[in-house]
């Protein structure tokens, strides 16, 4: 497959499976419209994933749910992955009466290194992806692409209640359960909601003892979280894409575009339009 699709692999609107080695994707902020699980073939890479950073060498089996931030800061020459990206509506159907905890638990803990005997399903069902969508002419490629990954997420499933327990997938307890609840809610919310009443009430507590739980479980405070997450997503749609900066207003509810201005600069520094026109990429 010819490398310059790496844009097309982490912005797909169709499945996709093959070999690739995302060189042209480097160093610039993406939020995934769908999903994708990958796993490396050969090299390494270092990531950042929803504003945590990962080291991948082969082996490695990485999972990005729908509405993930990715971004690869480095990336060696070799570097070579097999990939199966799949649009939202697929996901959905695919992962119907799975448990929502489990996948936020995927979403904070989305690279893995299985054991070398756990690896034979993981890599059959990418073959099998692959094969299927290499063949033009089924009739039925969407279909199975969708069973192939209602497979791997089981797979997953499994192997993550097996390895890690329950009560590190689920929380060990009211606080850590709730937290993990509220990082689910952040990662759905935060591009439009950014104030700490609205997970309070989705949560069902107040304010006061969400901001405890998160210090005391993150040692971050609540609001602290929502911005992170909120600023990234101004990040991604100022790199990548040609929308004005009124439009990314909008797109985010903000007030208008001289309030998120306001809100940008207060936490980096800088304006939106100097963040852009200085190709910044850190997160």
């Amino acid at each position: 497959m010819k490398q310059n699709n790496s844009e097309r692999v982490l912005l797909q609107k169709t499945f996709i499976a093959g070999t690739y080695n995302l060189t042209h994707t480097t160093n610039r902020l993406w939020k995934l419209e769908g999903g994708a699980i990958f796993i490396c073939r050969q090299g390494t890479a270092s990531v950042n994933i929803d504003l945590k950073d990962y080291e991948i060498g082969p082996e490695t089996e990485v999972v990005l749910l729908p509405k993930t931030i990715f971004r690869i800061n480095r990336i060696s020459d070799d570097f070579t992955i097999s990939l199966f990206g799949f649009p939202l509506n697929m996901f959905h159907e695919a992962s119907f009466r799975m448990e929502p905890g489990f996948f936020g638990f995927l979403k904070e803990h989305p690279c893995y290194v299985p054991p070398k005997e756990n690896t034979g399903a993981a890599n059959g069902m990418m073959q099998t992806t692959e094969a299927v969508y290499s063949d033009k002419q089924n009739r039925y490629r969407d279909l199975i692409a969708k069973n192939q990954l209602r497979c791997f997420l089981l797979d997953i499933y499994d192997k993550s209640y097996r390895f890690f327990g329950r009560q590190q997938i689920e929380g060990s307890n009211r606080q850590d359960e709730l937290f993990k609840k509220f990082m689910t809610l952040v990662h759905e919310y935060s591009s439009s909601e950014r104030e700490v009443s609205f997970y309070a009430d989705k949560l069902c507590i107040s304010t006061k003892y969400l901001t405890s739980i998160c210090r005391h479980v993150s040692g971050a405070s609540a609001k602290m979280i929502i911005d992170n997450f909120a600023l990234l997503e101004i990040k991604v749609l100022l790199q990548s894409t040609e929308l004005s900066i009124q439009e990314i207003s909008d797109r985010l509810n903000f007030p208008d575009q001289s309030y998120m201005g306001r809100y940008f600069k207060r936490h980096e520094g800088i304006s939106p339009k100097e963040y852009r026109a200085g190709g910044h990429f850190e997160s």
